[in-house]
């Protein structure tokens, strides 16, 4: 049996310019994860991540708190599909940046909406795959770790939306539900497979063991 770690990436930078970038807390966030993983003597046999600047500054930072070096392989499967052209492609005109709460629901509500219709292929976001074409490229991460890694512990960071459909591929839920799943993965969160050459086994969903203290509720952020 081996393990395999998902962990979303650190608190990005929602509403700004370049959202691909950690904020000072996704970087606390993620050193702190590691931190905690090096207290519970977890160690990683294989690193996986996407390849956008969020998932390597994250894993980065676990690394550091880890006191850990190592190489690691680039997925682009694992990459987060564009927000940005699946809200497009059902609400052709521009958003403004998001300056209250409201503002912020309505954004996730359009994403709800858009993320169903890509899935169910009624939409086709502009410079994006099919989505099932997108989610043949977590699955193929998932076939990666069971044929490479088994009986290892696996490290692997991406963002919520692969994350999800990860997690649906194994359970085989429903696009509404792993829509839902995808919209309440927090940051740093860990979820946790056991699996074998044959198949995964979700263990955890979404924890926070990192961040279990009164002192670091604040650090708890979904964006």
């Amino acid at each position: 049996m081996g393990t395999l770690y998902l962990v979303r990436h650190g608190q990005a930078s929602f509403g700004a310019a370049d959202y691909d970038q950690l904020s000072d807390l996704g970087r606390r966030q993620s050193v702190r994860l590691g931190e905690w993983f090096a207290h519970q003597g977890i160690r990683f046999d294989g690193l996986i991540a996407g390849t956008l600047q969020r998932h390597k500054q994250t894993l980065a930072g676990i690394l550091e708190g880890m006191d850990h070096a190592g190489g690691h392989l680039d997925w682009e499967g694992l990459n987060e599909y564009d927000a940005d052209a699946v809200i497009a492609a059902i609400h052709p005109q521009p958003l403004d940046k998001p300056t209250s709460p409201e503002m912020v629901r309505h954004h996730f509500r359009l994403l709800r909406d858009g993320l169903a219709q890509w899935m169910a292929g009624v939409v086709s976001p502009r410079g994006m795959p099919s989505y099932r074409d997108w989610a043949a490229g977590v699955a193929g991460a998932l076939d990666h770790v069971r044929a490479n890694h088994y009986g290892q512990s696996v490290l692997l960071v991406t963002s919520g939306g692969p994350i999800a459909t990860a997690v649906g591929h194994v359970l085989g839920t429903s696009p509404e539900t792993t829509i839902e799943l995808n919209l309440r993965i927090r940051n740093t969160s860990v979820t946790e497979f056991a699996f074998t050459p044959k198949r995964h086994a979700l263990v955890a969903f979404n924890a926070l063991p990192h961040l279990d203290a009164p002192e670091l509720r604040d650090w708890i952020t979904y964006a």
